[in-house]
C-alpha cells in the first residue's frame, strides 16, 4: 500500500479463519492502548468492513498496562488516523487471562508487550504474534511507541499498520 494512501485494500472474498462459531477474533496489544493498538484496531476494522467480512471477524485492542483504561486513543493518533480516513472510537482496556479464550489471535506491537502477554500465562504459542511477523525485513521488529515523539512517529506507525493488516487478514484466509 502506498504511504498515506486512503485504503487501497484489495478485495478479499474467501475466508477460512473462522472458528467453529463462525467468527474469528483478533486482539491488538500495546502498552497503554491509546496509540498503536487502537490504530491497528481501526485500520483492521475498515479493512474487514471493506472486504465484507465484518460478521466473521471480531476485532479489539488492549494494553498490557492499565494506565489509560476507559480513555479514548491519544488525540494525536486520532488526528493522524482521521486524516487517512480511519475512526478510532474504542476505549482503552487492559488485556487479561480471559482474553486467551476470547481471541484466536493476539498481536503484540513489540517484544516487551509480547513478553508481558506471555507472563499472564495460559496462552498458546500459535495464538500470539508480533505485528512485525506480517512485515518485510525493511521494517523494524518493534512498532515504535509514538507517545513521546512528534507527529512523524504517528504517521510512521500508521504506515506500518497499513502494511501489516492486509497480510494479517490474508493469513486468516488460509
Amino acid at each position: 500500500m502506498e504511504k498515506n494512501s486512503k485504503h487501497s485494500f484489495e478485495t478479499l472474498t474467501e475466508f477460512s479463519g473462522a472458528t467453529s462459531t463462525g467468527v474469528t477474533s483478533i486482539l491488538f496489544v500495546c502498552l497503554g492502548n491509546i496509540c498503536r493498538s487502537p490504530a491497528a484496531e481501526g485500520i483492521m476494522r475498515l479493512l474487514v468492513s471493506r472486504t465484507g467480512l465484518s460478521g466473521m471477524i471480531h476485532i479489539e485492542s488492549a494494553g498490557t498496562g492499565g494506565y489509560h483504561d476507559g480513555k479514548m486513543a491519544d488525540a494525536r493518533m486520532r488526528f493522524a488516523a482521521k486524516n487517512r480516513g480511519y475512526e478510532l472510537d474504542s476505549r482503552a482496556q487492559t488485556i487479561t487471562k480471559k482474553d486467551f479464550q476470547k481471541f484466536n489471535r493476539i498481536i503484540a506491537m513489540d517484544r516487551d508487550n509480547l513478553r508481558a502477554i506471555h507472563a499472564l500465562g495460559d496462552s498458546k504459542s500459535s495464538q500470539l504474534k508480533l505485528l512485525s511477523d506480517y512485515l518485510g525485513d525493511d521494517w523494524p521488529i518493534d512498532v515504535p511507541d509514538p507517545y513521546y515523539g512528534g507527529d512523524d512517529g504517528f504517521e510512521y506507525v500508521l504506515d506500518m499498520l497499513e502494511a501489516a493488516c492486509p497480510k494479517i487478514l490474508a493469513e486468516l484466509q488460509m
